[in-house]
């Protein structure tokens, strides 16, 4: 802890920083329970995304086999060509948000290849669109979890360390100050009995023996 002044004007000080202290801290409070709440849910989104991707990837694969031709699809045919993002902001933290993506196609030769390979990458565009999602929702957990953990800290400073530091501070001061009255009230009335029984002796012609 730092050495304070015992001063009125520190103990000013020291009382506008414990009410700044009381003020802000519901806010952080409020607001590392929002953070909490937004990452559940978003977290709860990117784990639906990726069932959803699963469960395409699996009638995908499921259909193809009535097919018995699992080796068909081209390699290579689909290439994701932009990743379209937003921008939004939760809590104050600025977040990328998905808009979706632009794919292209690569060449296939349309004799040899089966007639359901143009179906097929159009499911392989929605998993990949999928994955991209996903990955955006990874990104705002990770921007959000950061926020938290510094938001944490300072509600974690202001109750452990700042607010009780400063009541402290507080008692101190006015311990020493109210000492400081008690004392110079003390002093006044030596004095005052001084000057009295001083007077007393003058007022009887025995002056100099004070």
């Amino acid at each position: 802890m730092a050495k304070i002044k015992l001063t009125k004007n520190e103990l000013k000080v020291q009382k506008d920083a414990l009410k700044m202290y009381r003020r802000y801290l519901p806010t952080l409070t409020l607001k590392k329970q929002q953070l909490q709440s937004e990452i559940r849910t978003i977290e709860e989104n990117a784990k639906a995304v990726r069932k959803e991707r699963e469960n395409l990837e699996k009638g995908f694969n499921d259909w193809i086999a009535v097919f018995s031709e699992e080796n068909a699809f081209p390699s290579g045919i689909i290439t994701v060509s932009n990743i379209k993002k937003g921008r939004g902001n939760i809590a104050g933290v600025d977040i990328p948000t998905f808009e979706g993506a632009d794919f292209k196609r690569g060449d296939y030769d349309l004799y040899y290849t089966p007639l359901w390979v143009d179906m097929a990458a159009n499911h392989m565009e929605k998993a990949m669109s999928l994955d991209l999602e996903a990955e955006v929702l990874d990104e705002q957990v990770r921007l959000l979890e950061k926020e938290l953990r510094a938001t944490s800290q300072r509600v974690n400073l202001f109750e452990k360390v700042k607010i009780p530091e400063t009541q402290e501070n507080i008692r101190k001061i006015s311990v020493y100050l109210a000492d400081q009255q008690v004392s110079a009230v003390v002093r006044s009335k030596i004095s005052k009995r001084k000057i009295a029984i001083r007077d007393s002796l003058a007022d009887e012609g025995q002056g100099d023996l004070v």
